[in-house]
């Protein structure tokens, strides 16, 4: 079977792209973890360290501000959300990302449905925080769903005739 340079460059934006998915899901997993483990005591303690210096530099500074009052309104219930969140996120797309890499056809459709889900959801959380990185977050969904689109499609295409 002969592929195009161009389908080449296509099949290693979408490898790597997927590879990102997984790093990102392992990442939230630590995450999950680390929120698992550890109180919302020390997770505040941990943020006050981390921002302190340039909080004192910037009292205003937007990523500080917004990781402290986070960390301020950490309760066991809501870390045990995220956690939860952080964790079954994280799994879903390294299975996902698994399947992906190992090209097994039904990973394709799934993903597609699990993106979007997350789409969906990353869309709701942006209408409360209006945070840019769940747009950048979706945008980068968006690009990795259409390559994944078009790998599934390439790939139903070569397969064997039944």
């Amino acid at each position: 079977m002969a592929v195009s340079p161009g389908e080449k460059r296509i099949h290693q934006i979408f490898r790597i792209s997927v590879i990102l998915k997984g790093l990102h899901a392992l990442i939230e997993i630590g995450g999950g973890l680390i929120f698992y483990l550890v109180s919302a005591r020390t997770v505040l303690d941990w943020v006050n360290l981390m921002t302190r210096d340039e909080l004192v530099e910037d009292p205003r500074d937007f990523i500080a501000t917004h990781l402290l009052d986070a960390a301020q309104h950490l309760t066991g219930a809501t870390q045990s959300s995220y956690a939860w969140y952080l964790v079954s996120h994280g799994v879903i797309k390294l299975v996902l990302v698994a399947g992906l890499l190992r090209e097994r056809l039904i990973a394709y459709p799934l993903s597609l449905v699990a993106l979007g889900g997350f789409i969906l959801y990353q869309l709701y959380r942006y209408s409360y925080t209006h945070s840019i990185g769940l747009i950048l977050l979706t945008l980068f969904d968006l690009v990795v769903i259409a390559l994944v689109w078009h790998e599934w499609r390439l790939l139903r295409r070569h397969l064997p005739v039944q």
